[in-house]
């Protein structure tokens, strides 16, 4: 690994102490690897019969694992969203409190989507998820990770903070801030955060924190809950930052974070100054004292009374029926009130949650493009939708047809004409078109094993 920063090293003397030698070695050893289970697309149990990475769990996460296999990326399991490739330690902010199943959670800095998804796995058929991404590329990552994960009830947005809290006030339950920071705890990952490290840098990104949870505070439901989180170690953009976030907001308090979490990570710090009585409930995780790279996470608790607002009515828009007549002759069932439009497409989401036109990324599940008398299907609606299919054609991971599949191949197959989805091991990979006994392939280019 790089040299550290002088200035770097002398921080982290102070805030370790004896520990910090412990903590420089611990950085020259390789990076661990960690993967969760999809559980939107098959459970636990069924994961468990059909594992062949690794039987080593994260203690904190219930459906993490440990792994060191090579080239998971191109595994069919990988490719059919079974599993998500996410740090460990980066698993701990979504773990630090129970979640309500029918909550509404927004992701406020979501990309590439590990705890988005991680999140949605936690909420049920009537949770809703909001994933934003202030950077277009980035966000375009995002929503392919959710795309392949094959998750419903998802709206994904590319927006700045100030943004989304016009669009969408008072409106969570529980709120992700996994802010964009100096990127301290990823030295041993990301050699580039070792070069673009500075101490400017740091205060730049605390002053930005201190914003974007400004912005969720108007995005939270009063009752509701913000989970703060870095993947960096100094006290200006960790525990001076919801110090800070207090002082302005005393209608806020930290909270304890759940007993699992406290076993892996280490208390916060209580600095000169510091306002905040209970600031220990913060919690650190270090790579010299847990498997995975350096986090930061609180939670932060409304107190005001949870209340209910009524989802306001959305204006009905007319459907094609090409897209009725597409899903009654594609899926053994689905609901109808479900089927909408948004920018011009049919689209699989609740009515209950109103997202403005124009405003998200991606809403739903996109049911696929509107043609001349025809629906040309999209890959989303295959990855998310598959389990509800007429046509299944399952195939064994270790399988020649996918092989065939993943590259892009068109392979034999006993089946009757119409589209059909491709499952590995029950869990949809994408889709084709039969004709005449054989699989027209429409995996998408960008996603084909080279």
């Amino acid at each position: 690994m790089k040299q550290l920063p002088i200035a770097f090293e002398k921080r982290m003397k102070e805030l370790l102490g004896d520990e910090f030698e412990e903590y420089k070695k611990a950085l020259a050893e390789p990076a661990v690897r960690a993967l969760r289970v999809n559980t939107d697309k098959i459970s636990l149990e069924d994961f468990e019969r059909i594992n062949e990475f690794s039987s080593e769990k994260i203690a904190y996460a219930d459906t993490g694992y440990y792994f060191s296999h090579d080239r998971i990326g191109n595994h069919p399991f990988h490719h059919a969203g079974i599993i998500y490739v996410q740090e460990p330690g980066a698993m701990a902010p979504a773990e630090c409190i129970d979640i309500d199943p029918d909550w509404t959670v927004l992701d406020m800095c979501a990309a590439p989507g590990g705890k988005s998804t991680q999140l949605k796995n936690k909420l049920g058929e009537k949770g809703i998820l909001v994933s934003n991404e202030i950077v277009p590329s980035r966000c375009k990552i995002l929503t392919g990770n959710i795309e392949r994960l094959g998750l419903q009830r998802v709206v994904t947005t590319c927006l700045d903070t100030v943004k989304l809290a016009r669009l969408y006030p008072h409106s969570f339950d529980l709120i992700m801030v996994d802010a964009p920071c100096s990127g301290e705890g990823m030295f041993r990952k990301e050699e580039i955060a070792i070069d673009e490290w500075s101490e400017a840098n740091v205060k730049m990104c605390a002053e930005r924190q201190l914003q974007i949870l400004g912005n969720a505070a108007l995005c939270l439901k009063d009752g509701g809950y913000i989970i703060y989180a870095t993947c960096t170690f100094s006290l200006e953009e960790n525990e001076k930052t919801v110090d800070a976030f207090l002082a302005e907001h005393p209608e806020f308090e930290i909270v304890p974070v759940k007993q699992a979490v406290i076993d892996s990570t280490s208390e916060g710090i209580a600095f000169e100054g510091c306002q905040t009585e209970n600031i220990h409930y913060a919690r650190r995780f270090y790579p010299h004292k847990s498997k995975g790279e350096g986090q930061f996470m609180a939670v932060l608790h409304h107190k005001g009374e949870s209340c209910s607002f009524a989802a306001p009515q959305r204006k009905a828009e007319k459907i094609d029926p090409a897209v009725f007549d597409f899903l009654d002759s594609t899926l053994t069932h689905y609901s109808k009130e479900n089927v909408l439009m948004y920018n011009g497409n049919p689209v699989y989401f609740t009515p209950d949650f109103e997202v403005k036109k124009g405003s998200a990324f991606s809403c739903g599940v996109t049911i696929g493009e509107i043609r001349k008398n025809y629906i040309l299907p999209h890959h989303q609606f295959f990855m998310a939708m598959g389990k509800d299919f007429n046509r299944k054609i399952d195939l064994t991971p270790d399988s020649e047809e996918i092989k065939k599949y993943l590259h892009g191949e068109e392979f034999a197959v006993d089946c009757e004409n119409g589209w059909a989805v491709v499952t590995v091991c029950g869990c949809s990979v994408g889709g084709v078109k039969i004709v005449s006994g054989r699989a027209k392939n429409h995996y998408p280019k960008g996603l084909r094993v080279k």
